[in-house]
């Protein structure tokens, strides 16, 4: 994966130290509504920890598809945003070898994501996993279509 700098300028021996799973998604850019929702709901130092974690990220287009009105609501209610947040997050370095051996994942939000796996491809609670295996120095990242909601 080409690792494109945001910034124009490089820093000296970054090129190939993995960065953390938030500065993954700043630098991807097409994360940018998921990380504000990050940001809002105090949970970067917790994303920019030692983990590992294991993220499924909605793209901006996952987060663009909720009905009208979600996304403000969302950053409007702090504990949900959080609940939802740590949804998409699973506990320890989960590689998609791995993943498409489960049938559940507990969350950090405490509650199962349901995996399945349908003519090739892995849904998480539904999303389509569209991207796998991004490493990150704390996780890895793997991208869905949708957003998913705990019950």
């Amino acid at each position: 994966m080409a690792t494109v700098l945001l910034t124009g300028t490089a820093q000296a021996g970054s090129h190939n130290a993995p960065k953390d799973i938030v500065d993954t998604a700043v630098e991807a850019g097409s994360f940018t509504t998921l990380v504000a929702a990050v940001q809002a709901a105090g949970l970067v130092d917790t994303l920019k920890g030692p983990g590992p974690f294991t993220v499924f990220a909605p793209t901006d287009e996952a987060f663009a598809a909720l009905p009208a009105g979600t996304v403000e609501g969302l950053l409007a209610d702090i504990p949900t945003l959080q609940a939802v947040l740590t949804y998409h997050v699973v506990p320890g370095k989960v590689m998609a070898a791995d993943v498409v051996n489960l049938t559940t994942a507990t969350t950090v939000q405490g509650t199962n994501v349901d995996i399945e796996v349908r003519y090739g491809n892995v849904y998480i609670d539904g999303a389509q996993v569209v991207m796998t295996d991004i490493e990150t120095s704390n996780g890895v990242i793997h991208v869905i279509d949708a957003v998913i909601l705990p019950n």
